[in-house]
């Protein structure tokens, strides 16, 4: 076994013992979380006085195992760090999240999706083992054949049923290269009708699809953005630059054609947040030439929203220009395909939000997971909005609007924003008489949160 794996293996191993070590310090009246630097979770959230577990040796890529096309990744270990030590393989993991700092763990306890989810699923279905350090203070393994219940329950549950600390996922090949046709709608139906033929054929015009999303910025001006790898030479683009990804995209009619380098595509969305970083003004001309390059990045712009939040920045200059505090909306729903349309439709004439990402997904096998109970050969489609809106006459009301529409067309909301679901509500949409079963066996004294309490009291 080369040197550099097992000095690998050793950090991890000494990694885990100093966080059980840290887990036993805490008092057992106490509280339990992370102490983590970043986070990619948007819920409002009361101050919290827990002791935050060392998770210091918990960061890092443990192995590659290029001929059976695995990875053993810690916990923490964010997205950057995996692909890097993938490509060097010639390999990525199956979904890539589209930002930096998402962590597998994250990842899967939380989910995550891209544009490989229409045909790869969500992240959690490729991974084959977890080490999981329970409520109960137990590092366990999970996996199909293991603590099954636990492997089946830890999608979705944010960290209210353990942490994992490993796991094993699976790796596909990649090539050098990615080339985009980027194609344009000047009809929703139109758009979402092409978006249900590649996720059910995986072909675009014949040709095999690798990559596949899309971008609404109005009911007349849709894409959808094709990818297929290719090993073949030529010029790439760069977004990282000047340029910005997500402008590249527009176009008056047909399809445009486009290439990069596949790190790149992986992280196309990073650059400037999808487009949240016009907020910051990274996305002005004279802004973006001073602003330097390693601080154009997702992390970035989340430390800056956490300082506006924390002075409540935002209110105060809607407060000097006579204008009324803003409700923020950022969510992800996944909406079946057959009622996308509709959804957009509905969500166009009712929230003054664009643009609007696009994902199609379709789980990988015919497995069920029960905290995120969407159905096995059924394709959805995840709907991103991430902005703000003019308060209502009450409390949240747009996101109330939207979470009573999502349930309407028997879709989804992830649960890393806000969400004002009533407990009966929630237990049904969330699997709520799974999650207590589970919940009772690994964390029989409730050290960690219950998930209700995390994901709709904000505790």
């Amino acid at each position: 076994m080369p040197a550099a794996v097992v000095d690998a293996k050793s950090a991890h191993a000494a990694g885990v013992q100093r966080l059980l070590q840290s887990y036993r310090a805490v008092p057992a009246t106490a509280p339990i979380r992370l102490a983590k630097s970043t986070s990619n979770l948007f819920r409002t959230r009361t101050k919290n006085s827990a002791r935050g577990l060392d998770t210091s040796g918990l960061t890092g890529v443990i192995a590659v195992d290029v001929a059976a096309r695995t990875a053993d990744v810690a916990g923490m270990c964010t997205y950057d760090d995996i692909v890097a030590a993938t490509l060097r393989h010639g390999l990525a993991p199956l979904v890539v999240p589209q930002l930096k700092t998402i962590t597998l763990g994250g990842a899967v306890t939380g989910l995550g999706i891209e544009s490989t989810s229409f045909r790869n699923g969500l992240p959690h279905e490729s991974v084959l083992e977890m080490d999981i350090l329970t409520g109960a203070g137990e590092v366990i393994t999970a996996s199909p054949g293991q603590n099954a219940d636990l492997f089946r329950a830890f999608p979705n549950s944010y960290g209210t049923l353990g942490y994992a600390v490993r796991l094993r996922i699976e790796l596909e090949p990649v090539k050098p290269f990615v080339a985009l046709t980027q194609v344009r709608f000047h009809s929703l139906i139109d758009l979402v009708a092409a978006m249900d033929g590649i996720t059910a054929t995986g072909r675009f015009d014949g040709v095999l699809v690798d990559y596949l999303d899309g971008v609404v910025f109005s009911a007349a001006e849709s894409y959808l953005c094709v990818g297929r790898q290719t090993s073949a030479p030529g010029p790439v683009s760069d977004y990282t630059g000047q340029q910005i990804y997500y402008r590249s995209i527009q176009h008056e009619r047909g399809a445009t054609d486009d290439r990069l380098t596949i790190h790149d595509y992986l992280w196309r969305w990073d650059t400037d947040w999808f487009w949240c970083s016009e907020a910051f003004g990274a996305q002005h001309p004279l802004i973006r030439r001073i602003w330097p390059g390693r601080y154009r990045r997702s992390s970035t712009y989340a430390k800056l929203m956490k300082v506006e939040q924390r002075f409540h920045i935002g209110e105060r200059i809607e407060k000097l220009n006579g204008r009324p505090p803003r409700e923020r909306v950022v969510q992800d729903v996944e909406i079946p395909i057959n009622r996308c349309a509709k959804f957009l439709d509905w969500f166009l004439n009712t929230v003054p939000i664009a643009p609007i990402w696009l994902c199609p997904l379709r789980l990988k096998d015919d497995d069920r997971w029960p905290l995120y109970p969407i159905l096995p050969q059924q394709s959805y489609v995840n709907v991103g909005f991430w902005s703000t809106v003019p308060v209502g006459s009450s409390d949240a009301v747009t996101n109330r609007l939207i979470e009573r529409k999502v349930g309407e067309l028997d879709g989804h909301k992830s649960l890393y924003s806000d969400s004002y679901y009533s407990r009966p509500e929630f237990d049904e949409l969330y699997g709520g008489d799974s999650y207590r079963v589970v919940k009772k066996l690994y964390d029989p004294e409730s050290r960690l949160l219950d998930l209700y309490a995390k994901a709709v009291q904000r505790r």
